[in-house]
């Protein structure tokens, strides 16, 4: 979601601060803006386009200066408009940046009324520069300091005043913060890519902390009764960070990360040559003796890779498992179990609604806790007992793709570790197992070379408003994912089901104009799902099949069939999404969208 990088520095600060915002436009943004203390004054460019304009525009305005802070905003409150964009100014003197949402920002903001502030924007972000504006007293950080004991919500923040040059505040409340650490200069960021090149060491901020950030130092504090107290943090070195960015010979970042994902998955399980519980850490192999039930909490993409390993889980090693979207299960009175494995599910492993889902089963008494997750260095990792970390890689496309694989490839990995556990792996099926997954790779890459066709079946797609997408079985989610990703870049209504419920409802909607997409794989459920083709076929529905090896399912009038090169049997799900990833992405290339940077989505949804 929005972007914060900030710094001071020995040199003009401005070129690194957009750099950084570029860096960050995969997290997904509608407007952003650059201010500076330049000369005792503030002065901002702000924009509703694109990085790339903001860069010319602080150009035209000569804006310079070496202390700064930048944003790239996705709108919350205020609709995206330039007296909406950051960063926002209290009286001149006051400048903020703001991730996150202040939830008692309407009292604080009729109390700042009565005393004579006067609100330009619809921001909830308004209100925090003008409360730091009142505390001012000659000193940014004990202003910030009276500020944080008065807001609450989850946020993080940069601030900069006109009478401090040298001087960034930044703070951080269940939001993602850094410090980066460089020679002469100090940075902040809300994600260490933004300053890859840069610097390679970083300090990430915990809950409460208040940095207090120089050209010479970065001193960190946190709130601990009443009084805010100095504290260390460690610092890390990560590297790294830029070498995947280039699009090389792709058109879009999307079609990049999908041809990534058969060296993702191989990264993903690089150095497993056995299947143990002890890979997802040391404490893993009591947990994992002792679960009786899953419980899986994630949000979006990451949520239908839950729903896949339920069937896993549940089939292969006979735990029951419930799969919850972490924004309904933080809301409503559950029974908890102190004997069911908590597992989250998160590509950047800040995502907000399950990390407060995360905390909620916690405070329930579920201490066995487990988070799958793309980012070593995350909340989410640091705040359970175990954790498998995908390598994915940097992924900028707004819509996930080998994110998802990778994490299905990490939940069957811990589905066998599990039945492992339990006695229910015998040495032979590890073996097959470990095989099979180590074929994935190659699989991938003979599932990509189907593109073209694919393509000609995207540009029947564009034609049409709505798409209906089937499968049953562990491919019922595959088909909500398909159908998440065409709805994601091109903007085209789609909807994912059961094949067996078609006759509850949805065949309803089928007509000649009704593109059905239904994943076959020759399972035990394929005759079934055949039966539910032929329901479309009599009511003119006009079915784009994947199907593989065996199934035996012939193109005819109606009836378009790909089939990919083998049957992959318990692994498929982790294979048939990758065609519905190509037909979402050359769906949209032919209606013409932004797929990299669809429209009101973000990346990483650090915001409830």
């Amino acid at each position: 979601m929005c972007g914060i990088v900030a710094g001071v520095s020995y040199r003009n600060i401005v070129p690194i601060l957009t750099e950084g915002l570029r860096r960050m436009e995969y997290r997904g943004y509608d407007s952003c803006g650059v201010a500076v203390v330049d000369d005792g004054q503030l002065k901002r460019s702000r924009t509703v386009k694109r990085v790339q304009d903001l860069i010319r525009q602080t150009e035209e305005d000569e804006v310079k200066g070496s202390t700064g802070i930048a944003h790239t905003r996705w709108a919350t409150h205020g609709a995206p408009e330039i007296r909406n964009t950051h960063p926002l100014f209290s009286n001149n003197q006051i400048a903020v940046v703001h991730n996150g949402i202040i939830e008692n920002y309407a009292a604080i903001k009729e109390e700042l009324i009565g005393k004579g502030y006067e609100f330009v924007s619809q921001t909830d972000t308004e209100v925090i520069a003008h409360l730091v504006h009142y505390y001012y007293k000659g000193d940014l950080l004990g202003a910030v300091e009276n500020v944080l004991r008065r807001i609450r919500g989850a946020f993080a923040l940069a601030i900069s005043c006109k009478d401090e040059p040298g001087r960034i505040v930044a703070a951080r409340v269940a939001a993602p913060l850094v410090i980066a650490l460089g020679e002469n200069e100090n940075f902040v960021a809300s994600d260490p890519m933004a300053l890859a090149g840069v610097t390679d060491r970083y300090i990430y901020l915990e809950d409460g902390d208040v940095a207090d950030v120089r050209q010479q130092s970065a001193e960190i504090y946190n709130l601990q009764g009443d009084q805010f107290v100095r504290v260390e943090r460690p610092v890390s070195v990560v590297q790294g960070f830029s070498q995947n960015i280039a699009l090389g010979p792709y058109t879009h970042y999307m079609q990049k990360e999908i041809f990534e994902q058969p060296q993702a998955i191989s990264d993903t399980l690089e150095g497993v040559v056995g299947i143990s519980s002890s890979i997802f850490g040391h404490e893993t192999p009591a947990m994992f003796k002792r679960l009786k039930r899953v419980l899986i909490l994630a949000c979006g993409t990451s949520y239908y890779a839950g729903m896949v390993a339920k069937y896993w889980l549940e089939s292969l090693a006979k735990v029951p498992c419930d799969v919850e979207i972490a924004s309904e299960y933080r809301y409503r009175e559950s029974v908890p179990d102190k004997d069911t494995l908590v597992l989250t599910i998160s590509q950047s492993g800040e995502t907000a609604d399950t990390l407060a889902a995360l905390e909620h089963a916690k405070s329930l008494g579920m201490d066995m806790t487990m988070t799958i997750c793309n980012v070593a260095t995350s909340a989410m990792v640091k705040r359970t007992r175990a954790h498998y970390i995908t390598r994915a890689g940097v992924e900028i496309g707004v819509a996930s793709t080998k994110a998802f694989t990778t994490q299905l490839a990490a939940l069957f990995l811990m589905t066998s570790a599990i039945a492992k556990e339990k006695g229910l792996l015998s040495e032979e099926e590890e073996k097959a197992r470990l095989k099979d997954m180590r074929h994935l790779p190659e699989a991938m890459r003979a599932i990509l070379e189907k593109e073209n066709e694919i393509k000609e079946w995207a540009s029947v797609f564009a034609q049409k408003n709505n798409a209906l997408f089937l499968g049953r079985g562990m491919h019922y989610p595959i088909a909500l994912e398909g159908a998440l990703k065409l709805k994601e870049i091109s903007y085209l209504h789609a909807e994912g089901y059961p094949a067996g419920e078609l006759k509850h409802g949805p065949l309803a909607l089928v007509d000649a104009e009704m593109p059905v997409v239904t994943v076959a794989p020759n399972d035990e459920l394929l005759e079934k799902l055949k039966g539910n083709m032929e329901e479309v076929r009599a009511r003119k529905g006009e079915l784009f099949v994947f199907s593989d090896q065996g199934c035996n399912i012939q193109p005819s009038e109606g009836m378009h069939v790909i089939q990919l090169p083998e049957n992959y049997a318990v692994l498929s799900p982790i294979l048939h999404v990758i065609p519905l990833q190509l037909l979402a992405y050359h769906t949209a290339i032919a209606k013409g969208t932004d797929v990299d940077k669809p429209r009101n989505l973000a990346k990483s949804v650090t915001t409830e």
